[in-house]
């Protein structure tokens, strides 16, 4: 599944604001719109941010 589907999924079922994750999983306010707008990201953002999602998830459970 595409990283910005997961992300989308992953905002709607916490209420986290896109701005929020950006800062907390990569230090970037910004990320979530740049996936919005087709910035490609590499192997090692999409591992951070997806390790990032899991461990909340876990966390927050």
């Amino acid at each position: 599944m595409p990283l910005l589907r997961l992300i989308e999924i992953f905002l709607r079922e916490t209420g986290m604001p896109r701005t929020r994750f950006g800062r907390l999983c990569a230090g970037d306010p910004r990320l979530v719109d740049d996936l919005r707008n087709g910035r490609e990201p590499r192997e090692a953002l999409r591992k951070r941010v997806e390790h990032f999602m899991n461990i909340y998830r876990q966390e927050h459970a």
